[in-house]
């Protein structure tokens, strides 16, 4: 029996001392919670888009807390938000800095070609695993609709073999971003700007065999902007909208035709 016992005992014994060690360290290293921000974080919708610049809804209600950024940085929340987060804060509401996602695209039937006869699974993440997918663009969008799929707000349409966005529907949650298998869709501000309309990173002579519509790296653009918010990386513009004035002169010499004017949120088609 006692060699029974004492085992037991002793097993026993040494968890309760772990179990003590453990609760003095839980209150030892326990982190101070900021009831400020979680106050905050239950205010934010909870989408977790990361459309407001950070991690996600509790990494933007820190940030709110601590004075680090600034109101009216949650698109889905919109003006509400926005209110009930300054009301709480003590300061001003501002204007909502309010986006939406936007593809990066343009390859439709008219401008490219597929590479293949695909009869696989309907899905844009299952045909990106074949030779990068169904486009003659690697880089370009293969019209399976993924992202369509996971909008709850139907903003999303597939049409001649491309995705399109609707300003006007888009909530911001970003599960299209989430959704696209090449990264082709990324959050833009509502306002008037210039957005390059295409994704592929090929050289120039390259790209033009491919697609009508695709950036060539050409640097036109870089060249009559004025205000420094074009550059060229790796064959491929992209434009700054925090710097971009909506000159129009990028759209204007851009030789692809890859660049155009969005005016909160509708892209103007020349």
């Amino acid at each position: 029996m006692n060699e029974i016992l004492l085992p037991v005992l002793i097993v026993a014994g040494i968890g309760l001392l772990c179990g003590l060690g453990l609760a003095i360290a839980s209150i030892v290293m326990a982190v101070p919670k900021d009831e400020k921000a979680e106050a905050i974080e239950e205010i934010l919708p909870g989408a977790n888009c990361g459309a407001c610049g950070y991690s996600g809804c509790a990494g933007y209600a820190k940030a709110l807390s601590s004075g680090e950024a600034p109101v009216g940085l949650c698109s889905p929340g919109g003006a509400a938000v926005a209110a009930a987060t300054a009301e709480l804060l003590g300061v001003a509401a501002g204007e909502v800095e309010y986006k939406t996602a936007l593809v990066h695209c343009m390859g439709s039937h008219d401008n490219t070609t597929d590479r293949m006869k695909y009869q696989g699974i309907s899905s844009c993440a299952a045909a990106v695993q074949l030779y990068g997918g169904i486009s003659s663009c690697s880089f370009g969008c293969m019209g399976l609709g993924d992202c369509a799929a996971v909008c709850e707000y139907d903003a999303i349409k597939v049409c001649n073999g491309v995705a399109s966005i609707d300003p006007n529907r888009c909530k911001g949650c970003s599960k299209c971003v989430q959704a696209c298998p090449k990264h082709l869709i990324s959050f833009v501000p509502l306002k008037p700007q210039a957005v390059v309309r295409c994704s592929n990173c090929d050289k120039g002579g390259v790209t033009r065999k491919l697609c009508k519509v695709g950036c060539i790296g050409c640097m036109k653009c870089v060249k009559a902007c004025e205000s420094g918010a074009v550059t060229v990386n790796q064959f491929k513009a992209s434009v700054d909208p925090a710097k971009c004035t909506a000159c129009g002169k990028c759209v204007e010499v851009c030789p692809q035709d890859c660049i155009r004017m969005c005016l909160e949120g509708i892209t103007i088609q020349s």
